[in-house]
């Protein structure tokens, strides 16, 4: 698909995937967010995204969805391209495409579908449907199993309006043989974060998803930066001193990925709620006791 060159460039470097605040209540409270948007963009982060995993896209209903894309394209106000997370049921996903198209987003991250029951196939036939609510939007596809094989990833490339492909699989030879059966104009990026940026950028992925850019967007662009200097030995370092970070994240199965992030915006000042089920919530104390460590090591500012 043939895209803007701004906005390429966006999509190839770094996706940030905010939260989803809630308050006491439960209830989203996208106001929250503001302050954590703005720092982010100013520290130079390429695109944001909503209802990405870190914004628990799983653990809201496709109304919460809505709201999210709409709010946060509010707070974006057009100085960095948006991305809505789209996916689910097929119709939920194309309603969230057409709501996405609506609050104004340039692009829409496809989740790879969590069904039992999915053929290589079928996955076509849900891009080739959420293309068509998008109106002409840029697809990415999120890829967290490439186990549908390489035939059919290729093939899902070829769908119309697909611009880009977010490898979250830790299989970088496959992922090189992925872009050399693909056609040459498509996006491809780590959608596994720093930690694994590096290995992906070598074999041809550019830029990584972060959730890092709630708490700390100047890392992941310092760390972006080094990687597109080919600096491997500068950004290895940069990710070594936020590892501890992505190693409390990476606790019980993953659980603690969205709990970590919203414990170290608490413990700097900009609460924006609890993970919900079945994410792991609070962190235990030993956790805890990591992040605040950890966010004092990095020379962030700590409330209690």
């Amino acid at each position: 698909m043939q895209i803007d060159p701004i906005l390429r460039k966006a999509l190839a470097g770094i996706s940030g995937i905010l939260v989803t605040p809630f308050d006491a209540s439960d209830n989203v409270a996208p106001a929250r967010l503001r302050p954590i948007v703005d720092r982010a963009v100013a520290a130079g982060v390429h695109a944001l995204v909503a209802n990405g995993n870190t914004g628990e896209f799983y653990g809201l209903t496709t109304a919460e969805a809505e709201t999210m894309v709409h709010a946060v394209a509010e707070h974006v106000g057009g100085r960095i391209p948006l991305i809505g997370g789209v996916g689910r049921s097929i119709g939920d996903a194309c309603a969230l495409a057409r709501a996405s198209v609506a609050a104004g987003a340039q692009a829409l991250m496809v989740h790879q579908p969590p069904d039992p029951f999915v053929a290589p196939r079928g996955v076509v036939a849900y891009v080739q449907r959420i293309a068509e609510a998008a109106a002409g939007l840029p697809l990415m596809l999120y890829l967290r199993n490439d186990g549908i094989g390489i035939d059919a990833i290729v093939k899902l490339t070829q769908a119309p309006g697909v611009a880009g492909v977010k490898w979250a699989c830790p299989t970088p030879l496959r992922l090189a043989e992925a872009i050399r059966r693909a056609e040459p104009d498509i996006v491809w990026v780590d959608g596994l974060a720093e930690p694994w940026a590096p290995p992906l950028f070598a074999v041809g992925a550019r830029g990584f998803t972060s959730g890092l850019i709630n708490v700390w967007p100047a890392h992941a662009v310092a760390i972006h930066r080094a990687l597109e200097q080919g600096n491997y030995r500068e950004a290895n370092r940069l990710i070594g001193i936020m590892a501890a970070f992505e190693d409390i994240r990476a606790e019980e199965q993953n659980g603690t990925n969205v709990t970590g992030v919203k414990a170290a915006l608490q413990l700097i000042g900009e609460d924006c709620g609890h993970a919900r089920p079945p994410s792991a919530w609070p962190l235990t104390d030993v956790q805890m006791a990591k992040m605040r460590e950890k966010l004092k090591a990095w020379g962030l500012a700590l409330v209690r």
